[in-house]
């Protein structure tokens, strides 16, 4: 009988973790994500590739954006992208590199982000997806990340 009731309290809530939640896609590149409640978005960039959202009176950023693969393979271009944030000053914490898709993350002071890449269907494109945060929200923000990284995918293949 605790079980049942469990389990109906849990399905109750699932619509109100959706609460506030909306979606965000990118017609361009083919590829959609979830965006968090709070978050304000900045409008479709001028050639279409993506968006800026952030968090007011916070230091939560979250960006999306497509593009043209400039190295020969998804690993490469991954590798590039882990190259372009050492580069910048983030010392590289994790990393998961696969054929399809890719997460990595990194800390600078008190600065952290994610980021997450995905091969597109034509296999020429990449999506990439970076939350950006101040590490004093780093445990608040990781309910936020697994939704980010469930809802984060292609359309259309």
């Amino acid at each position: 009988m605790r079980i049942a009731l469990l389990v109906c309290f849990a399905l109750l809530a699932l619509p109100a973790f959706a609460i506030g939640w909306s979606s965000y896609e990118n017609g361009r590149f083919g590829y959609q994500s979830a965006i968090p409640p709070g978050f304000s978005g900045y409008g479709e960039s001028e050639n279409g590739d993506g968006r800026i959202y952030d968090r007011p009176g916070t230091m939560q950023t979250l960006s999306l954006w497509g593009a043209h693969m400039l190295a020969e393979s998804f690993e490469a271009e991954v590798a590039a992208s882990i190259g372009y944030a050492e580069r910048d000053g983030f010392n590289i914490s994790f990393q998961t590199v696969t054929p399809q898709w890719a997460v990595f993350s990194g800390v600078m002071g008190d600065r952290q982000f994610t980021r997450r890449m995905i091969l597109l269907c034509d296999r020429m494109s990449t999506a990439s997806m970076t939350l950006q945060f101040s590490s004093r929200d780093a445990a608040d923000i990781r309910d936020i990340e697994q939704r980010l990284a469930q809802e984060f995918r292609t359309t259309g293949c």
